[in-house]
């Protein structure tokens, strides 16, 4: 049952891989940088997840949980400098002329 777990958790990660790449395509520069490579990110993160369900765990061997916890601090760093860029961007367009909030 956790390989089957594994396997699924693989997938999905490769689509949110996918779906960076769909971003970085569709987005504006400070956006597309940060998206480009957060994509490989999760590609390798989901990559993981198929050599946990053939070794059956993740810290086993020493190297899968070291790739792993690197993974988690890139998508962490990724997504502060994501939460960043929309957060410059909002008190950008709150500061412009007739976006005045009441």
């Amino acid at each position: 049952m956790d390989e089957i777990g594994n396997l699924i958790e693989a997938g999905l990660w490769g689509g949110v891989a996918v779906g960076m790449l769909l971003a970085a395509a569709l987005a504006a520069r400070p956006w597309r940088r940060t998206c480009m490579w957060l994509a490989p990110v999760f590609l390798v993160f989901g990559v993981s997840d198929l050599i946990e369900a053939q070794t059956g765990a993740w810290w086993r061997p020493w190297w899968l949980l070291a790739l792993k916890a690197a993974c988690v601090l890139a998508i962490a760093v990724g997504l502060r400098r994501l939460h960043a860029i929309a957060k410059r961007q909002t008190a950008r367009r709150a500061g412009q002329p007739g976006n005045a909030r009441r």
